[in-house]
């Protein structure tokens, strides 16, 4: 399964960004194999839509699972037609951490209704 968390830079050390779309960086981490992608996103500075198109860059790298901070309605709106489920990290920590603690079952998941 691939896993995407929203961070502030490149790599799993990275912090946790809370914001979706406008978020740094979407780092890919693959839990059958723990290879790791960060992808810089090309949305950061858009004019506006950008939940759905940051939602296509998901979709783009296989990703099922988003784990941020909060989604906008339109972004909430494409996750859901995605299949994409979300779940909330709030309060800081790193990429790691973040997957870390959505393996143990410790987050909540955001409803996309």
């Amino acid at each position: 399964m691939i896993v995407c968390i929203t961070a502030r830079a490149a790599g799993t050390d990275a912090p946790v960004e809370e914001r979706f779309g406008r978020a740094p960086y979407f780092v890919f981490v693959d839990t059958e194999t723990g290879k790791s992608e960060s992808v810089e996103n090309p949305l950061i500075n858009a004019a506006g839509g950008v939940g759905p198109r940051a939602v296509q860059v998901l979709a783009e790298h296989g990703a099922t699972v988003l784990i941020t901070g909060q989604v906008g309605g339109n972004a909430a709106k494409a996750l859901e037609a995605g299949g994409i489920r979300v779940y909330a990290c709030r309060g800081g920590g790193s990429a790691a951490d973040a997957l870390a603690a959505y393996t143990a079952g410790d987050l909540q998941p955001i409803s996309l209704a």
